[in-house]
């Protein structure tokens, strides 16, 4: 009699996840990086879960809204929130808000990284960093365009300017939509930015990519140096996109999703579209990932303060 009780205990909610759709946030307009990657995945997961995981767009205030409902919900693996390594900047930049990217999310894994690159419009008359330096400390002040205050592009092109001793022009926009359009149209000269929109004007001849931010160049841009090769030493930042779920998720539902999201990166469908988004695709597991989210906001909270990043 027993037997047949102990045989009849509830399984774990965990161990038959899942069971209904899932919600995928992604607190930023469609259309970037962030949510292409998201798109991509989240079909694979569809099939494999043979439940539907619903890319959900939630912007406002640089990704800070979204990640906030995301941080409120649940932790029972039915709503996964990516973001990048900007909202590991956020608390040394927004004293008052209300999460904490470290505290209060599990990292699932890093599915993405690209670089920040430096790109000048042809009416800057520059093809290399050195020639950029020069100018700069010739005419101080040059204008830069970036997707927003305390962004990863603002905090590198800061980093830059500092090393090489010169002084540039901050030109934030509220996302990277417009301030592509108005770099390519030459209203500001200068852009520091993600690879991914800029590749297919780079491509076409229309602008010139001076560095890029990673240790070593990235797949998509061989022939660009980074930032160390064209002599700006110790300036190295990987952009990264990952997968997150709210803190006290069980291990068991952050391994499911970890194994799935890795899988799906494997396939050499999603690795195309990546390849064409110029996008790396990565697929750590979580204790990686926890490590690089630990070190990042650190290494963010050093710059804000030494390079004086302010949020007006």
């Amino acid at each position: 009699m027993l037997v047949a009780l102990f045989g009849l205990a509830p399984v774990p909610a965990s161990a038959q996840y899942p069971v209904k759709p899932i919600r995928w946030i992604v607190p930023l307009p469609p259309g970037g990086s962030n949510d292409i990657a998201a798109r991509l995945i989240a079909e694979k997961l569809s099939r494999a879960f043979g439940q539907q995981v619903l890319v959900e767009n939630r912007p406002g205030a640089s990704g800070i809204i979204g990640t906030e409902i995301a941080a409120r919900s649940a932790p029972d693996g039915y709503t996964v929130v990516s973001f990048s390594d900007t909202l590991t900047a956020a608390p040394h930049l927004y004293p008052k808000l209300s999460f904490d990217p470290v505290k209060d999310f599990i990292p699932v894994t890093q599915h993405l990284r690209q670089p920040v690159v430096l790109a000048a419009h042809p009416s800057l008359g520059v093809k290399s960093l050195a020639e950029l330096i020069a100018l700069a400390k010739a005419k101080p002040g040059i204008p830069y365009a970036t997707s927003g205050a305390g962004s990863q592009q603002h905090i590198v092109a800061e980093w830059f300017a500092s090393l090489a001793g010169i002084k540039l022009t901050h030109v934030p926009y509220k996302g990277g939509g417009q301030a592509i359009s108005d770099f390519i149209a030459g209203q500001v000269p200068l852009a520091s930015l993600g690879s991914a929109p800029l590749i297919p004007h780079y491509k076409a001849g229309k602008i010139t990519l001076l560095a890029q931010s990673t240790r070593a160049r990235a797949p998509t841009l061989p022939g660009v140096p980074t930032y160390e090769e064209a002599g700006i030493k110790g300036l190295v930042l990987e952009q990264w996109i990952g997968v997150f779920v709210p803190a006290r998720t069980p291990n068991q539902i952050v391994a499911r999703l970890n194994a799935e999201i890795v899988k799906a990166l494997s396939d050499p469908k999603i690795r195309e579209r990546f390849a064409e988004a110029a996008l790396e695709p990565v697929g750590s597991t979580p204790e990686e990932f926890s490590k690089l989210v630990r070190a990042n906001y650190e290494s963010y909270g050093r710059l804000v303060h030494e390079l004086k990043i302010k949020i007006n």
